[in-house]
């Protein structure tokens, strides 16, 4: 199994992070726009729509407030596992945001280590200087 785990810093507080991460049907619009165009909730998780066109039923496992931690998995695309997590971390007066994704086949590192990357930029765009 694959593991990639990245992350980033932002000034904006932990719990203006948190409120956006934890919005799970508002990806495209608060969180990451550009990487994801579209989120449509249904029940136990949400349908993504990727910048690149790919399209994923990602299941909510746990929305942790207490943690900050968002854990979700994947449907659908090129990988047989998925489990995400996104977790916010008081850093100074600012945030550090850590993605750790581990999968299935190890192979997919090809194509889910840049979609994160990608991802964490338009995070860092969206989240910057958030009050």
């Amino acid at each position: 199994m694959a593991s990639i785990r990245k992350d980033i810093t932002t000034s904006a507080t932990p719990e203006w992070v948190w409120d956006a991460i934890r919005d799970i049907g508002a990806l495209h619009t608060r969180l990451v726009p550009g990487f994801v165009v579209d989120t449509r909730l249904e029940p136990g998780g949400r349908v993504v729509t990727f910048g690149n066109g790919m399209v994923v039923r990602e299941p909510i496992v746990t929305v942790d407030d207490e943690g900050r931690r968002l854990v979700w998995g994947a449907e659908g695309g090129p990988m047989t596992h998925y489990n995400g997590a996104v977790q916010v971390h008081a850093e100074g007066t600012g945030s550090r945001v850590v993605w750790t994704a581990d999968f299935l086949p190890h192979e997919a590192s090809a194509i889910v280590g840049p979609m994160i990357d990608e991802g964490l930029v338009a995070m860092k765009k969206a989240l910057y200087g958030g009050a």
